[in-house]
């Protein structure tokens, strides 16, 4: 697999399209948006982007559900709008990831309304389907009744979306209609997926972060026929792609790396503790917590990596609440210390860094439910609809956040004591040090259950720095053989170390080097 070498310090931005920035006045955000404030990301010490589904599609689980993968969604702007996009961000020295959504599709695409025929043709084994209509495949919901041919399709999450064919791991002897990986129906699909990733890469974008990328090949418990799956993937991009970068949804990295993925999402479901430190009862980083639980996954998941461990972790993304409900205050400032010194590439969702909330009381929007009050529209400044968009409020994609002292960028870039501003420092001092880069080591030096602070040192060749992080209400101690130096970032007072004894003030972080 090919390195690609501006992995090694990319700090990234995810965009929610739709909820970003209107130029146009109908109340849901556009490329030309997207265009007019990369400025404003670059400025914050962003050097890359995520954007969430841009493309084509009938909008039912917010772009998640594909209508045509080689077209920009009209809400959005063209293809050519999208292609401009790519270049306004490459001459601003960023790269971008599209999200590529492989496991299934709108059932509005044509390659379902094809496959729902009677007579065979190139789509008939393009989904995954029973020879039954009164069958569902098993563990899967089904759409029945839909179509002219006999069977049920399976579907992923919601029921307009058909879940595509890459095959059994294991298919069963009594169930012929589940095909092998190397099946001609399963091997088609995977070929028609790389003609997407061509296309786009061909347009200008720098690679994909992977929806689900675990989930396509079924009756594969340990994934190694999806391993396989995208090690095929992997040797098609060295060939013809050699820089394009690869961000798993997955939550194993030694399985995903393996794949021949770049990084891995730490995930905010499955058995990663990530929820422990920030959206539960009593967050880590809300001060009463307790991280244990996640370090000791974390090093787990690092040493069967290979020491590469869980890459990504996210401030938030489209499908969580927002980091705001459950922390405020102090505790943001240090959640972001704790991101931004964490090996492999940080990303921030749109708003997290000026601290904005999870709307609440919403209906659901595009099949956002309970997600809805995490994609409300960017707050840009006091102006009407916080600037971002003219359209008349009742027809913004989602309603604002109502309160009148909401937190907006303007506010956030004019206050140098705000959220905004702490974040471009670390995010600056993260880019002048190596070791607290992607692919420097951690070493976690304390942290024991129910207690403060969380101490570990992160190393790059001979550079060493201590990071101490101490969320809580009062002073926490810990025994450390070293001597911390000068700290390269401290905010809420520097350590004191005394007699082989570290104590860190109450709700401070700080990286010092040893």
């Amino acid at each position: 697999m090919n390195e690609v070498k501006w992995l090694d310090n990319a700090v990234f931005y995810e965009i929610y399209p739709q909820s970003f920035n209107d130029t146009n006045g109908d109340g849901i955000g556009d490329f030309r948006g997207i265009a007019e404030k990369l400025d404003y990301i670059r400025e914050l010490g962003c050097n890359a982007i995520w954007m969430n589904p841009c493309y084509d599609s009938p909008f039912l689980d917010a772009g998640y559900d594909v209508r045509d993968y080689y077209k920009a969604a009209p809400r959005y702007g063209t293809n050519e709008d999208l292609k401009a996009l790519f270049g306004a961000i490459h001459e601003r020295g960023m790269h971008i990831l599209l999200d590529l959504v492989p496991g299934h599709t709108s059932w509005e695409h044509e390659w379902f309304r094809q496959s729902c025929r009677a007579e065979r043709n190139e789509f008939t084994d393009r989904y995954i389907w029973t020879d039954n209509t009164w069958e569902a495949p098993e563990g899967m919901n089904a759409l029945i009744g839909l179509a002219e041919r006999v069977g049920a399709c399976g579907v992923n999450f919601f029921s307009h979306q058909p879940a595509l064919n890459y095959g059994y791991y294991r298919p069963k002897p009594d169930k012929p209609w589940q095909q092998p990986a190397d099946a001609p129906g399963p091997k088609a699909t995977l070929e028609a997926m790389k003609d997407v990733m061509r296309f786009w890469l061909n347009m200008g974008c720098d690679g994909f972060r992977v929806d689900m990328a675990s989930s396509l090949i079924k009756n594969d418990e340990d994934r190694k026929g999806v391993i396989a799956l995208w090690q095929d993937v992997r040797a098609f991009l060295d060939r013809e792609f050699p820089e394009a970068a690869m961000v798993s949804e997955w939550g194993e990295p030694d399985k995903s790396l393996q794949g021949g993925f770049h990084m891995d999402f730490l995930l905010h479901f499955g058995p990663s503790h990530y929820n422990d430190l920030f959206r539960c009862d009593k967050p880590f980083f809300g001060g009463s917590g307790d991280a244990s639980e996640f370090v000791k996954t974390y090093r787990e998941n690092r040493e069967k990596s290979g020491g590469k461990g869980l890459m990504c972790i996210p401030s938030g993304n489209h499908d969580m609440y927002r980091l705001a409900k459950y922390i405020h205050g102090d505790g943001l400032r240090i959640s972001f210390a704790f991101l931004m010194s964490m090996p492999g590439a940080p990303f921030i969702y749109y708003g997290d860094e000026i601290g904005m909330r999870y709307v609440e009381g919403l209906y659901s929007v595009e099949g956002g439910y309970e997600r809805t009050g995490s994609r409300s529209p960017m707050q840009w400044d006091g102006t009407e609809n916080a600037g971002f968009s003219s359209a008349p409020a009742e027809k913004l994609y989602i309603r604002l956040d109502p309160d009148n002292d909401r937190p907006t960028a303007e506010k956030a870039m004019a206050d140098p004591d705000s959220l905004w501003h702490e974040i471009q420092k670390q995010i600056n001092i993260r880019m002048e040090h190596p070791a607290l880069q992607s692919k420097g080591d951690i070493d976690f030096v304390y942290c024991e259950k129910d207690s403060y602070p969380l101490a570990y040192v992160r190393k790059d060749g001979g550079k060493k720095i201590l990071v101490v992080l101490n969320p809580s209400g009062k002073s926490a101690s810990f025994a450390f053989s070293g001597v911390p130096g000068k700290a390269v970032y401290s905010y809420g007072g520097a350590v004191s170390a005394e007699g082989g004894i570290i104590t860190a003030p109450a709700n401070s972080a700080g990286w010092y080097l040893l």
